[in-house]
């Protein structure tokens, strides 16, 4: 089979202005994708939409915004060929179940979390089937691609991740029957599952602690590179037998306790 032939169609990158989303941007980019960039830093979505010319544009928006979402969509979908949207959007938060005072955790927070990171993924994902599906059929019937991103927290939550290893487990969740739901159209699901990965949140780290981290990682004892995993969300796209599947980018760590 012919891998899917991404140059000339049409992708939306939430969070796609910095860390992983950026990356992912770059690299469909250079392989002839139009990216819409969908962020809530406008600046910066700004900044690299220029930078790479008519292989970018953005919408500044919030992926817990219904309506924000749409339009974003929508824009990606101008042309009728929006083919991949990637959802790299999200936070993290560190809560424990109790607190040490014995006070328990902040709902707030909780929820907070789970809208950013999981009704976030939900409400792009939806939207961005619904226009997909309305793209020509490819070869084997295929349309197009839906890649949400999880983290090893879904399976690994460490002390102080209640909230973030909810959220990034209920992405996990959803993989299957996404994939499921979209098969009579033509749209695959994936999911990747970073371990620890050099983005600008860990950039705030003191570097010994930086270093810390990357020694932390079975192989190669490092941090990830955001490049690295743009690579496999191009994998994803192009090879049109990988669906339903969460893939752990990771270096093989398994996140201890604490």
């Amino acid at each position: 089979m012919r891998p899917m032939d991404m140059n000339g169609s049409s992708a939306i990158v939430t969070g796609g202005a910095s860390g992983l989303g950026e990356a992912t941007v770059r690299k469909l980019a250079s392989k002839g994708v139009r990216c819409t960039i969908f962020d809530r830093n406008e600046p910066l979505a700004k900044e690299l939409a220029a930078e790479l010319g008519g292989g970018a544009n953005y919408v500044a928006g919030d992926v817990t915004v219904p309506d924000d979402c749409q339009r974003a969509v929508d824009q990606a979908a101008e042309g009728g060929n929006l083919r991949i949207a990637v959802n790299c959007a999200g936070v993290g938060w560190v809560g424990r179940v109790i607190n040490r005072d014995g006070s328990p955790h902040d709902f707030g927070a909780f929820e907070m979390i789970q809208k950013i990171n999981l009704f976030g993924t939900f409400n792009v994902m939806t939207k961005a089937a619904s226009a997909i599906a309305k793209s020509e059929q490819l070869e084997h019937g295929e349309r197009g691609v839906i890649v949400n991103t999880a983290s090893v927290a879904a399976f690994d939550g460490q002390i102080g991740q209640l909230a973030y290893s909810a959220s990034k487990g209920a992405v996990v969740g959803m993989t299957l029957p996404a994939a499921r739901d979209l098969a009579v159209v033509g749209i695959r699901v994936c999911t990747i599952a970073p371990g620890l990965f050099d983005t600008p949140l860990l950039g705030l780290l003191p570097e010994p602690q930086r270093q810390a981290l990357g020694e932390s990682v079975l192989f190669p004892k490092r941090l990830g590179n955001p490049a690295e995993y743009g690579a496999l969300v191009a994998h994803i796209a192009e090879n049109s037998y990988l669906n339903a599947e969460v893939i752990r980018l990771d270096g093989g760590i398994r996140m201890p306790p604490k």
